[in-house]
């Protein structure tokens, strides 16, 4: 087996992250990285202690809502968000850090990770929001994709 470098480390790791998703449409997860150490992970779901889209349906389906439209109908925080807040939770600056995302983040996600002072993004799939990437480009924080 060959010993992976850090890019591809981190990108499976944040793969393995989403496997905790709840979500119904897309399993995303997030970890931030700096100095070569995670310093915050996250997947999208509900938010603690609620009841999972599994449980109390998702009413973007319900509605045939496209992919990368309507956030504000998802009961659900997505993985970048939630990468944020455990950090913040537990008082770890995520300055000048890295964000590995199983999917390039969505426009609300973007302008979070912008002030948050993010410095750069690694993903590996894209995602419906041509928002997100003016936001990225206007704040210079560069994108790499990166696939398993």
């Amino acid at each position: 087996m060959t010993r992976p470098n850090w890019d591809k480390y981190f990108i499976q790791i944040a793969h393995l992250v989403s496997q905790r998703s709840t979500c119904l449409r897309r399993q995303v997860g997030a970890i931030i990285v700096k100095d070569k150490r995670i310093l915050s992970t996250g997947y999208n779901g509900a938010p603690s202690g609620l009841k999972h889209c599994r449980e109390a349906g998702c009413l973007r389906e319900q509605q045939n809502v496209p992919s990368g439209q309507r956030h504000e109908l998802c009961r659900g925080l997505h993985g970048e968000q939630n990468a944020i807040i455990q950090a913040a939770l537990y008082g770890v600056s995520i300055k000048e850090s890295t964000l590995y995302s199983t999917h390039l983040p969505c426009s609300l996600c973007a302008k979070m990770l912008v002030n948050a002072g993010i410095k750069e993004i690694i993903y590996s799939d894209g995602y419906a929001d041509e928002l997100s990437l003016q936001i990225l480009n206007e704040a210079n924080i560069p994108l790499r994709k990166k696939t398993l």
